[in-house]
């Protein structure tokens, strides 16, 4: 019998399947992985590692636990380390709070009309 704790929703192994979206529809597929690979695998105005570093930030915002192990991966093997990667989310993370608190503009504005 599995511990409650061996189990999770997020199997580690379903990111080595993703290439099997294809399977179900091939054309839309190849496109998406024609332009994912152009985006985030080749140099361009970034490099690859720059272009990871985005990636592995994106992927804290979105709480993607695939991307956060894969771009993890790709941020070390591009020559990223730990201090760039860590700066990288806490850029993210000062972004995330600071687009929710921007709404708070919204709420205010609503709630002076409603008071006054």
């Amino acid at each position: 019998m599995l511990g409650f704790m061996s189990k999770t929703y997020f199997d580690p192994q379903d990111l080595s399947n993703f290439g099997k979206i294809k399977d179900w529809q091939p054309e839309l597929a190849k496109k998406f992985f024609d332009y994912y690979g152009a985006a985030t695998g080749t140099e361009g105005a970034l490099t690859v590692r720059e272009k990871n570093l985005i990636a592995l930030a994106v992927a804290h915002a979105l709480q993607c636990p695939y991307c956060i192990d894969a771009y993890t991966s790709d941020c070390l093997k591009n020559g990223a380390d730990e201090e760039q990667m860590m700066e990288a989310v806490h850029v993210a993370s000062a972004m995330k709070a600071g687009i929710t608190l921007v709404f708070s503009t919204q709420m205010m504005r609503h709630a002076s009309e409603k008071l006054m």
